[in-house]
């Protein structure tokens, strides 16, 4: 922290900060005032929606729930639109899931608490599915790592990784500090990765993030070498075919990244927004990395477990396109192990409606949403191995949820749902 503040506030923010908004308003200030002064930032700046992660009672606990409580009885609400993380449950099957009672009663209360405060409570990791879909260049504070890394890469928005407390008091006083990644500044590429096999499959792109992750940090990569169509602002369910299927393997490609290292930007070349509009956006100076095969990565993400007890796709949340890949390719089977395909409700709903949903249980299936495997107590279920097509879940299985993981195509954890062992 710098011993000279370069911040500046308008009148308007030193009278909230000074308290004229109330005592909620002011704390809210006071986060966002304390962050802008630990990053250097010269000014604060509106944002136009947020996302605000912190919901699972397996994180938040007791006094997670008692913050929350104590900042809604001051008074606090949002003043920009603001969507929720996932939650520890689904918020309405929570019992198939295997939840305790008590579980469900302080999760309940954490979800109820931020509605009452204004938030949305989509819980999903997805809120660009859901109706939060940011414009080109917007100023966010949006929390999720992977919704973070889609934010900035695939929309061209701007956000940095807000922690929880940073994100709904963002959303509370309309405002975040100017640093990072909302300065163009923040947005220059420092690697360049030029991708030299194939990558095809949706596992492909998680296997190519989870390596690149590792190598770069905090960077931002420049991706070339990739053949995709070009992708904006729409949500992927909407787009034309061949841009939704782009979206949703840009998802699980900055999921990756943003488990593996910690990159919240990423460029692709002739592909995403910012690269398109300055073709000269990664400078000549910069590391190169040379991808010229994913088998490295993908030994990385294999545990050494046959046996699978648990089958996991949705990791970030499942798109609409997703599910119905997951539904033509449980079509008429029965499953062996325990099958959770994870969403958000609103395309849960979208799913019900074509039948997804009901195909996916007549298998043995279930359709969860709300949650998901990363932030659910799966130390209280009977799961020791689990397989999944997202190099973020597989990244995280074992210190996150207590899972050994095996990690690869779609086809086989469909496999390994019906025959309860990866396939050789």
């Amino acid at each position: 922290m710098s011993t000279t503040s370069l911040l500046r506030l308008t009148s308007e923010e030193e009278a909230l900060l000074a308290g004229e908004g109330g005592e909620a308003v002011r704390r809210a200030m006071q986060i966002v005032v304390t962050l802008g002064r630990i990053y250097d930032a010269e000014r604060l700046l509106p944002v136009e929606s947020v996302q605000v992660a912190g919901v699972s009672y397996r994180n938040l606990g007791d006094a997670g729930l008692e913050f929350l409580r104590d900042w809604a009885a001051q008074g606090a609400r949002v003043t920009v639109p603001a969507t929720l993380n996932p939650a520890g449950m689904d918020m309405r099957d929570w019992r198939r899931m295997g939840i305790s009672d008590e579980f469900a009663r302080r999760q309940d209360e954490i979800v109820r608490v931020y509605a009452a405060m204004g938030v949305w409570p989509t819980c999903t990791c997805t809120p660009y599915l859901v109706g939060n879909v940011p414009s080109f260049g917007a100023h966010l504070a949006w929390s999720e790592s992977s919704a973070v890394c889609y934010a900035n890469a695939v929309i061209g928005a701007r956000s940095n990784r807000e922690g929880g407390p940073g994100a709904l008091a963002a959303a509370i006083c309309g405002r975040t500090a100017a640093y990072g990644l909302h300065l163009d500044a923040g947005r220059v590429p420092t690697h360049r990765v030029r991708v030299r096999c194939e990558v095809r499959s949706p596992d492909d792109f998680g296997a190519l993030g989870y390596w690149v992750g590792r190598q770069v940090g905090g960077g931002v990569p420049y991706f070339e070498g990739l053949d995709l169509p070009a992708v904006g602002a729409e949500p992927s369910h909407a787009m034309h075919p061949e841009a939704a299927v782009a979206g949703d393997v840009l998802k699980l490609l900055g999921a990756a990244l943003a488990s593996s290292g910690a990159v919240a930007l990423y460029h692709v070349r002739d592909v995403t927004p910012e690269a398109r509009a300055l073709p000269d956006l990664c400078p000549d100076d910069v590391p190169v990395i040379d991808v010229d095969d994913l088998a490295p990565a993908r030994a990385a993400l294999n545990a050494d477990a046959d046996a699978i007890d648990l089958v996991v796709i949705g990791c970030p949340h499942a798109s609409l396109a997703e599910m119905r890949r997951v539904a033509a390719g449980l079509r008429g089977r029965r499953l062996r192990t325990a099958f959770w395909l994870t969403t958000s409700r609103r395309v849960r709903d979208l799913a019900e409606a074509e039948g997804l949903v009901a195909t996916v249980e007549e298998a043995g299936g279930l359709v969860i949403s709300d949650s998901c495997v990363v932030i659910a107590p799966m130390s209280e279920l009977p799961y020791r191995t689990v397989a999944t097509n997202s190099a973020k879940l597989a990244t995280y299985a074992l210190g996150h949820a207590g899972l050994r993981a095996r990690f690869g195509a779609l086809e086989l954890c469909l496999d390994a749902a019906v025959t309860g062992r990866w396939p050789a």
